[in-house]
């Protein structure tokens, strides 16, 4: 991941606002990729490399914190700078509630915008090599059948074997089954290497009778 240069993308309307941020960042070293809209954004295959995003907030049709929501599930590794002509408290405060990294008002410094960049891809190189670090996880949770994930929900949130086969209708036997394959699937060595491991997944609530 380190080899790869990062990319910055804008979304503004203003053609003279991202002519020259273009220029601002391509001398700065990055990649850039322009936009006027939030659908031209989001029609834009999403890129799996270190990156941030330099956002407007005001945009014809699909506004900058529209966009924020739209994208902040499958868009996790890209941070957010929001910048505007005219912010007010409650703009600001709703954007850095959603996870924004840095709110500018225009016109603002280029060294504090470069800046803001500077650090926004740091946390994204950091959050693709946590993704890396998780994908094996992820196959292996993925390998699971639905009951075994059942199983394994149940089994993290501390119930026993006799319990969760009361609650699944099914023979503690049978559970006993579910959990060994769980354990050999998930390559947990232990109870306690197997919940360890279960905080990265994103598991189903362990519903319950009682």
């Amino acid at each position: 991941m380190s080899q790869t240069t990062p990319i910055v993308f804008v979304v503004d309307d203003d053609v003279s606002v991202r002519e020259s941020l273009e220029l601002l960042l391509r001398f700065a070293g990055w990649q850039t990729e322009m936009f006027s809209s939030a659908q031209a954004f989001l029609d834009h295959p999403a890129a799996m490399v270190p990156s941030c995003l330099v956002l407007d907030v005001n945009l014809p049709g699909l506004n900058g914190l529209d966009l924020q929501q739209r994208i902040a599930a499958d868009r996790t590794h890209m941070p957010i700078i929001f910048i505007t002509g005219f912010g007010d408290v409650p703009i600001t405060v709703r954007a850095m509630k959603a996870g924004a990294v840095e709110f500018l008002t225009k016109p603002f410094d280029d060294e504090v915008l470069l800046q803001a960049i500077e650090s926004a891809l740091v946390h994204s190189r950091a959050a693709l090599d946590r993704e890396e670090n998780l994908r094996p996880l992820l196959e292996a949770y993925r390998s699971l059948t639905p009951r075994e994930r059942q199983v394994l929900a149940m089994v993290v949130a501390g119930r026993l074997n006799k319990q969760i086969g009361a609650d699944l209708g099914i023979s503690e036997i049978t559970v006993k089954a579910h959990r060994g394959k769980v354990m050999r699937k998930m390559k947990a060595r232990s109870l306690a290497d197997l919940v360890k491991t279960a905080e990265h997944l994103p598991l189903a609530p362990a519903a319950h009778d009682g």
